[in-house]
């Protein structure tokens, strides 16, 4: 087995912008966590960052500070860095050839949000034939209301895992990816 770590949108805009992620606490402490681990055993980290691609979007505005890396993920050894404009990694990125051109077939995925770019990520390498670990305590997300009802972060968080569960991903703790890694700090 050939993996990646993929981290994705790890922005201010989830820490000090207009989307504060909320659920589950410590998400970011087991993102750096798997970060680490995953340099400690040379395996690929793979940093995105989202972009509006509206120029006058109220979040993830290219250029603004929200837009902006966590600097912790900044500061970190990546791999590669990519930017997207749609939720899913694959889509209109290179993402998919960097990761053939290194035989890897498993990606673990890690960051923001756990309904919006980690399960539509998700699902696209199951698409595309890859396997996926889907890092339960290092995605997360936000209690969401709009037209369509509402729903807690914790709601929304462990359906997804769920549903990743059913089809696309192995979905395991931080804990258990360390040690599938081999990695004992």
């Amino acid at each position: 087995m050939q993996r990646a770590l993929l981290i994705i949108d790890v922005q201010n805009e989830y820490f000090t912008g207009k989307l504060p992620v909320t659920h589950p606490a410590g998400s970011l402490a087991n993102i750096l966590r798997a970060m680490d681990a995953a340099a400690g055993r040379n395996i690929p980290v793979v940093v995105i960052q989202h972009a509006s691609p509206q120029a006058d979007a109220t979040v993830f505005r290219k250029g603004t500070p929200a837009w902006g890396l966590l600097s912790d993920v900044a500061e970190r050894h990546h791999d590669l860095l990519l930017g997207k404009e749609w939720p899913g990694s694959f889509t209109g990125t290179s993402l998919e050839t960097w990761l053939r051109k290194r035989r890897i077939d498993t990606v673990a995925i890690a960051g923001y949000m756990t309904q919006m770019c980690c399960d539509t990520t998700a699902r696209q390498a199951c698409h595309l034939g890859f396997g996926v670990e889907f890092l339960s305590d290092a995605t997360g997300t936000l209690s969401i209301s709009n037209a369509a009802g509402s729903v807690t972060a914790e709601e929304l968080h462990r359906a997804i895992l769920v549903t990743q569960q059913m089809l696309f991903s192995k979905v395991m703790t931080t804990a258990d990816w360390l040690q599938a890694i081999g990695w004992t700090p």
